[in-house]
């Protein structure tokens, strides 16, 4: 059964649910945020109202202007404090918004006037201001009330009795028992009573204190994600103008690709087929003449065409190698490197059997052998490894595809515009990917392709395609020898 067709496939992952032993480990974490709310509110409410007012009534004096910006900005500070106090506190992390417009300079006048047209720094501030300083509030009072009965009641009959007894004081037990049980005649110590009645209380508290938690915590988060939070168009203008991007960098890719194939078969297989033909011509007219020139010229012919068959096979599986169609990216890898004319070693974590999808297949099959033929022909090593492997990203659940190259040579190498490795970083940017580059001088140096699943793997599940990804060396990768 096809990946598509199978129900199981296609079913989202289930979370499972939340325990109340899970509920309690998480409430020093939730108490962590919510105990410090308060002092955070007012610091806020008190910094952002003083500049932000001061600025307004300044405002015709023009000076007030800049102090209305700096409240925006204090405001966007603040902000993200509380974005990264949610999610210390074991919320899922939300995407805070684009502040500047992707590839726009960052001019001084826009960094004075931008924020006042942009509608999150006055999100910001409205909630660093108004918004989380009543909910701060509200939550702080409730968590206190919660946990000062709680721990007060089921310690009450540790210290309770160190408390003076006064004409005036209620105690609470009396009170419950005598609308329990109306003209009661119950014979308890009145300490012993009280101290029993508090523990319940007490215990009731505690006992629904982690869903309390939870349930600010949940609400600080969904007002931090709908005020703090990018905007549903910002992530589609952004998805928008990373796939125009992509696909100029595919276009830009295929431009020089069909560039260089044109000048490898004007500089090969079409020089050599002019020379044949001059050659057989020649012959042709010796031929009643000289037949022992003849005989050299048809040779020499002979020998043309070979040579002229194996540049356009060569030329053949630098487009799509039978041996990629057929048996699949390990075989193709294995294949480059046992034609490479500087050693490899293969470190290949990948299941023979794995197939991808063709564009991937033979996008990274070009990639590698662009990258063994600069070592050859540049780096001046001795040695190179090819490792290949598939990585996990926890947090998007994704795929991606991890190819390095690393060499023992001189080192050196950069990203130079119309030159090999830049021709490879913008392949890779039209599948998304990208190219990453470890090339000190001297040596050595690591170069890694990365390229997003944006297929399905045979026996799993679609997987997204992040806008980035990390592109270190992995820790199971040493450095080049």
């Amino acid at each position: 059964m096809s990946p598509a067709a199978d129900p199981s496939a296609a079913a989202p992952p289930v979370r499972p649910r939340a325990t109340y032993g899970s509920l309690w480990r998480q409430v020093p974490r939730e108490l962590g945020f919510l105990l410090p709310t308060l002092p955070i509110v007012i610091a806020a409410l008190t910094t952002l109202s003083t500049v932000f007012f001061t600025g307004v009534g300044l405002v015709a004096m023009f000076v007030g202007l800049f102090l209305v910006v700096a409240a925006l900005y204090i405001a966007r500070g603040f902000g993200a404090f509380e974005l990264l106090r949610l999610r210390w506190a074991g919320r899922p992390p939300i995407t805070p918004p684009r502040w500047a417009p992707p590839g726009e300079a960052a001019t001084p006048l826009r960094t004075i006037l931008g924020p006042l047209v942009n509608g999150h720094y006055w999100l910001y501030l409205l909630h660093g201001m108004v918004v989380n300083f009543f909910l701060g509030l509200v939550s702080w009072i409730v968590t206190i009330v919660c946990l000062s009965v709680g721990l007060g009641g089921v310690s009450f009959w540790a210290w309770g009795g160190f408390v003076p007894v006064g004409d005036g004081r209620i105690q609470l037990f009396d009170l419950v028992a005598d609308w329990l049980v109306p003209g009661n005649t119950l014979s308890v110590a009145p300490f012993v009573g009280e101290s029993i009645l508090q523990f319940i209380l007490g215990a009731i508290f505690l006992l629904t204190l982690p869903y309390l938690t939870r349930m600010l915590l949940i609400a600080h988060h969904a007002t931090a994600r709908v005020m703090l939070g990018a905007w549903p168009s910002e992530a589609l203008q952004r998805e928008v103008a990373d796939l125009s991007a992509s696909r100029g960098a595919a276009v830009s890719a295929e431009d020089q690709s069909l560039r260089r194939l044109e000048r490898d078969i004007h500089d090969g297989p079409q020089q050599r087929l002019v020379r044949l033909q001059m050659d057989l011509a020649a012959a042709e007219r010796k031929l009643d003449t000289d037949p022992e020139a003849v005989r050299s010229l048809l040779a020499e012919a002979r020998n043309q065409a070979h040579e002229t068959l194996e540049e356009l096979r060569a030329l053949s599986r630098g487009l799509v190698p039978p041996i990629l169609q057929d048996r699949g990216l390990v075989a193709g890898l294995e294949s480059l490197a046992a034609r490479s004319t500087v050693p490899v070693q293969l470190e290949m974590n990948l299941d023979p059997a794995l197939r991808l999808s063709s564009e991937i297949e033979r996008n990274a099959y070009f990639v590698a052998a662009e990258l063994l033929t600069n070592v050859a022909k540049h780096a001046r090593a001795t040695s190179i490894r090819l490792h290949a492997t598939l990585r996990r990203v926890p947090d998007d659940d994704s795929t991606w595809l991890d190819l390095w190259v690393m060499d023992n040579g001189c080192g050196g190498a950069v990203f130079t515009d119309g030159h090999g490795l830049q021709g490879l970083h913008e392949r890779l940017r039209g599948l998304r990917g990208v190219l990453s580059l470890t090339s000190p001088a001297g040596g050595p140096t690591a170069i890694g392709a990365h390229i997003p699943l944006a297929s399905t793997l045979s026996g799993s599940v679609p997987v997204s395609v992040p806008v980035s990804v990390p592109v270190s060396v992995p820790a199971t990768v040493p450095d080049a020898a």
